[in-house]
Protein backbone atom coordinates (compact mmCIF):
# COMPACT_ATOMS: atom_id res chain seq x y z
CA UNK A 1 0.00 0.00 0.00
CA UNK A 2 1.16 3.44 -0.86
CA UNK A 3 0.09 6.89 -0.28
CA UNK A 4 0.62 10.06 -1.05
CA UNK A 5 0.87 12.40 1.96
CA UNK A 6 -0.09 16.11 1.87
CA UNK A 7 0.26 18.54 5.04
CA UNK A 8 -1.56 21.54 4.11
CA UNK A 9 -1.03 24.88 6.37
CA UNK A 10 -3.96 26.54 7.15
CA UNK A 11 -5.17 29.97 9.30
CA UNK A 12 -2.20 30.84 10.92
CA UNK A 13 -0.89 27.79 12.75
CA UNK A 14 -3.32 25.21 12.20
CA UNK A 15 -2.72 21.99 9.98
CA UNK A 16 -4.78 19.61 7.60
CA UNK A 17 -3.45 16.68 6.20
CA UNK A 18 -4.19 14.73 2.73
CA UNK A 19 -3.86 10.95 2.28
CA UNK A 20 -4.53 9.83 -1.85
CA UNK A 21 -4.16 5.95 -2.52
CA UNK A 22 -3.91 6.42 -6.26
CA UNK A 23 -5.35 2.61 -6.52
CA UNK A 24 -8.76 3.25 -5.29
CA UNK A 25 -8.85 6.93 -5.93
CA UNK A 26 -9.38 7.32 -2.33
CA UNK A 27 -8.71 10.65 -0.82
CA UNK A 28 -8.94 11.21 3.53
CA UNK A 29 -8.74 14.77 4.50
CA UNK A 30 -7.87 14.90 8.53
CA UNK A 31 -9.47 17.81 9.74
CA UNK A 32 -10.84 21.23 7.94
CA UNK A 33 -9.76 24.29 9.11
CA UNK A 34 -10.24 26.65 6.51
CA UNK A 35 -11.24 25.37 2.82
CA UNK A 36 -9.30 27.61 0.62
CA UNK A 37 -6.07 25.66 0.88
CA UNK A 38 -7.60 22.33 1.29
CA UNK A 39 -8.86 23.06 -2.13
CA UNK A 40 -6.59 24.60 -3.60
CA UNK A 41 -3.88 21.44 -2.92
CA UNK A 42 -7.06 18.87 -3.88
CA UNK A 43 -7.40 21.23 -7.26
CA UNK A 44 -3.68 21.11 -7.99
CA UNK A 45 -3.59 17.11 -7.43
CA UNK A 46 -6.72 16.95 -9.33
CA UNK A 47 -8.09 15.19 -6.48
CA UNK A 48 -11.63 14.33 -5.46
CA UNK A 49 -12.17 14.23 -1.86
CA UNK A 50 -13.82 11.03 -0.88
CA UNK A 51 -13.71 11.02 3.18
CA UNK A 52 -12.83 13.63 6.35
CA UNK A 53 -11.81 12.74 9.98
CA UNK A 54 -12.68 15.15 12.53
CA UNK A 55 -10.89 15.16 15.72
CA UNK A 56 -13.00 17.68 17.53
CA UNK A 57 -15.32 20.33 17.68
CA UNK A 58 -13.23 23.51 17.96
CA UNK A 59 -13.95 25.80 14.70
CA UNK A 60 -10.39 25.93 13.58
CA UNK A 61 -10.86 22.25 13.15
CA UNK A 62 -14.34 22.02 11.23
CA UNK A 63 -14.80 25.70 9.56
CA UNK A 64 -13.87 24.46 6.34
CA UNK A 65 -16.32 21.40 6.23
CA UNK A 66 -19.57 22.96 4.71
CA UNK A 67 -17.70 24.22 1.47
CA UNK A 68 -15.44 20.91 1.02
CA UNK A 69 -19.03 18.72 1.39
CA UNK A 70 -20.95 20.91 -0.50
CA UNK A 71 -18.40 20.34 -3.46
CA UNK A 72 -17.44 16.85 -3.12
CA UNK A 73 -19.86 15.38 -0.72
CA UNK A 74 -17.39 13.20 1.01
CA UNK A 75 -18.44 10.64 3.68
CA UNK A 76 -17.07 12.82 7.07
CA UNK A 77 -16.45 10.95 10.85
CA UNK A 78 -16.07 12.40 13.93
CA UNK A 79 -16.56 11.97 17.70
CA UNK A 80 -19.79 10.75 18.75
CA UNK A 81 -19.26 12.98 21.93
CA UNK A 82 -19.24 16.42 19.82
CA UNK A 83 -21.96 15.34 17.03
CA UNK A 84 -24.30 17.74 17.46
CA UNK A 85 -21.03 20.48 17.07
CA UNK A 86 -19.90 19.04 13.43
CA UNK A 87 -21.66 19.96 10.76
CA UNK A 88 -22.85 17.08 7.98
CA UNK A 89 -21.14 14.62 10.15
CA UNK A 90 -22.18 11.05 8.53
CA UNK A 91 -20.24 8.53 11.33
CA UNK A 92 -20.13 9.03 14.68
CA UNK A 93 -17.24 7.25 16.43
CA UNK A 94 -16.17 6.21 19.99
CA UNK A 95 -13.49 4.57 21.57
CA UNK A 96 -12.54 0.70 19.74
CA UNK A 97 -14.66 2.18 16.69
CA UNK A 98 -12.83 2.33 12.81
CA UNK A 99 -13.25 5.02 10.12
CA UNK A 100 -12.57 2.42 6.83
CA UNK A 101 -11.59 4.76 3.89
CA UNK A 102 -10.20 2.71 1.13
CA UNK A 103 -7.55 0.98 1.74
CA UNK A 104 -7.22 2.38 5.46
CA UNK A 105 -8.61 0.80 8.87
CA UNK A 106 -8.15 4.18 11.05
CA UNK A 107 -8.40 2.66 14.69
CA UNK A 108 -10.53 5.49 17.04
CA UNK A 109 -8.88 6.24 20.22
CA UNK A 110 -11.09 8.52 23.08
CA UNK A 111 -8.41 11.22 24.24
CA UNK A 112 -10.51 13.51 26.47
CA UNK A 113 -8.46 16.68 27.84
CA UNK A 114 -8.67 19.14 25.28
CA UNK A 115 -11.96 18.46 24.93
CA UNK A 116 -14.27 15.88 26.58
CA UNK A 117 -15.27 14.39 23.18
CA UNK A 118 -12.11 14.80 22.05
CA UNK A 119 -10.41 11.43 19.33
CA UNK A 120 -7.55 10.58 17.36
CA UNK A 121 -6.95 8.14 14.70
CA UNK A 122 -4.09 5.39 14.17
CA UNK A 123 -4.03 3.68 10.89
CA UNK A 124 -1.77 0.70 12.51
CA UNK A 125 -0.74 -0.99 9.26
CA UNK A 126 0.50 2.41 7.91
CA UNK A 127 1.66 3.39 11.06
CA UNK A 128 0.26 6.79 10.94
CA UNK A 129 -1.39 8.71 14.60
CA UNK A 130 -3.82 11.41 13.28
CA UNK A 131 -3.79 13.16 17.36
CA UNK A 132 -5.57 16.63 16.23
CA UNK A 133 -5.48 19.20 19.23
CA UNK A 134 -4.26 16.15 22.01
CA UNK A 135 -0.76 15.50 21.38
CA UNK A 136 1.52 17.87 19.55
CA UNK A 137 4.95 17.79 18.73
CA UNK A 138 6.84 18.41 21.88
CA UNK A 139 3.90 19.47 23.26
CA UNK A 140 -0.10 18.72 24.43
CA UNK A 141 -3.42 20.51 24.08
CA UNK A 142 -4.77 22.75 26.55
CA UNK A 143 -7.19 21.52 28.85
CA UNK A 144 -10.62 23.02 27.79
CA UNK A 145 -13.14 20.80 28.91
CA UNK A 146 -11.61 18.02 31.39
CA UNK A 147 -9.12 17.77 33.98
CA UNK A 148 -5.58 17.01 34.32
CA UNK A 149 -6.18 13.64 34.76
CA UNK A 150 -7.77 12.66 31.78
CA UNK A 151 -5.61 14.29 29.71
CA UNK A 152 -3.00 12.02 31.10
CA UNK A 153 -4.28 8.84 30.63
CA UNK A 154 -5.15 9.99 26.95
CA UNK A 155 -1.76 11.10 26.90
CA UNK A 156 -0.32 7.98 27.89
CA UNK A 157 -2.70 6.22 25.51
CA UNK A 158 -0.68 7.51 22.75
CA UNK A 159 2.91 6.87 24.14
CA UNK A 160 2.46 3.10 24.35
CA UNK A 161 2.07 3.08 20.18
CA UNK A 162 5.09 2.00 18.36
CA UNK A 163 8.01 3.86 18.92
CA UNK A 164 7.61 4.59 14.95
CA UNK A 165 4.27 5.34 14.43
CA UNK A 166 4.59 8.60 12.89
CA UNK A 167 2.75 11.49 14.54
CA UNK A 168 0.50 14.45 12.93
CA UNK A 169 -0.77 17.17 15.02
CA UNK A 170 -3.34 20.03 14.34
CA UNK A 171 -0.86 22.70 14.78
CA UNK A 172 2.81 23.93 13.99
CA UNK A 173 3.66 24.76 18.16
CA UNK A 174 6.56 22.87 17.80
CA UNK A 175 9.39 26.13 18.77
CA UNK A 176 7.43 27.57 21.48
CA UNK A 177 6.88 23.62 23.43
CA UNK A 178 10.26 23.01 22.39
CA UNK A 179 11.98 26.28 24.30
CA UNK A 180 9.78 25.41 26.69
CA UNK A 181 10.92 22.09 27.89
CA UNK A 182 14.29 23.17 27.68
CA UNK A 183 13.44 26.04 30.17
CA UNK A 184 12.60 23.38 32.70
CA UNK A 185 15.09 20.94 31.84
CA UNK A 186 18.22 22.85 30.79
CA UNK A 187 20.40 20.31 31.01
CA UNK A 188 18.86 17.83 29.10
CA UNK A 189 20.97 16.88 25.84
CA UNK A 190 18.18 15.36 24.18
CA UNK A 191 16.03 18.08 24.61
CA UNK A 192 19.02 20.85 23.90
CA UNK A 193 19.68 18.73 20.25
CA UNK A 194 15.99 18.80 19.39
CA UNK A 195 15.72 22.41 20.04
CA UNK A 196 18.99 23.46 17.72
CA UNK A 197 17.09 20.92 15.05
CA UNK A 198 13.64 22.80 15.26
CA UNK A 199 15.29 26.49 15.08
CA UNK A 200 17.04 25.45 11.72
CA UNK A 201 13.52 24.15 10.61
CA UNK A 202 11.64 26.82 11.18
CA UNK A 203 14.04 29.31 10.37
CA UNK A 204 14.36 27.51 6.58
CA UNK A 205 10.34 27.54 6.72
CA UNK A 206 10.08 23.88 6.96
CA UNK A 207 7.42 22.20 9.34
CA UNK A 208 8.43 20.20 12.45
CA UNK A 209 5.25 17.88 11.78
CA UNK A 210 5.47 14.87 11.58
CA UNK A 211 7.02 13.55 14.32
CA UNK A 212 7.19 10.01 16.15
CA UNK A 213 5.89 8.56 19.10
CA UNK A 214 10.09 7.14 19.77
CA UNK A 215 11.11 11.26 19.42
CA UNK A 216 8.07 12.34 21.54
CA UNK A 217 8.56 9.88 24.12
CA UNK A 218 12.56 11.02 24.29
CA UNK A 219 11.64 14.93 24.11
CA UNK A 220 7.98 15.56 24.70
CA UNK A 221 8.08 16.67 28.83
CA UNK A 222 4.24 16.20 29.01
CA UNK A 223 4.92 12.64 28.15
CA UNK A 224 7.68 12.49 30.91
CA UNK A 225 5.86 13.69 33.81
CA UNK A 226 6.08 10.60 35.57
CA UNK A 227 10.30 10.84 35.71
CA UNK A 228 11.80 11.86 38.72
CA UNK A 229 13.87 14.70 36.96
CA UNK A 230 10.99 16.34 35.46
CA UNK A 231 8.89 16.31 38.85
CA UNK A 232 12.05 18.07 40.41
CA UNK A 233 12.18 20.26 37.96
CA UNK A 234 9.02 21.85 39.46
CA UNK A 235 9.82 21.18 43.02
CA UNK A 236 7.33 18.32 43.12
CA UNK A 237 9.46 15.38 43.78
CA UNK A 238 7.70 12.37 45.09
CA UNK A 239 4.33 14.18 44.15
CA UNK A 240 2.34 11.73 41.56
CA UNK A 241 2.78 11.53 37.68
CA UNK A 242 -1.03 13.50 37.31
CA UNK A 243 -0.12 16.32 39.19
CA UNK A 244 3.34 17.29 37.64
CA UNK A 245 1.90 16.52 34.44
CA UNK A 246 -0.80 19.39 35.87
CA UNK A 247 1.86 21.55 36.52
CA UNK A 248 3.45 21.72 33.75
CA UNK A 249 0.73 22.24 31.59
CA UNK A 250 0.08 25.29 33.98
CA UNK A 251 3.39 26.39 33.50
CA UNK A 252 3.17 26.26 29.99
CA UNK A 253 -0.32 28.52 30.02
CA UNK A 254 1.32 31.17 31.72
CA UNK A 255 4.40 31.10 29.48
Amino acid sequence: MSAEIVLIPCLSDNYAVLLADSTSHTVVLVDAPEAGPILEALDARGWALTHVLITHKHADHIDGLPALIERFHPKVFGPKAEADAIPGLDVSLAEGDVAEAGPWRFEVIATPGHTKGHIVYHEPREGWLFAGDTLFVMGCGRLFEDTPEAMWRSLGKLAALPAETRLWCGHEYTLSNARFSAGVLPEDSAIAARLAQIERKRAAGEPTVPSTIGAERATNLFLRAGEDRVAAALGLSGGDAAATFAALRERKNRG
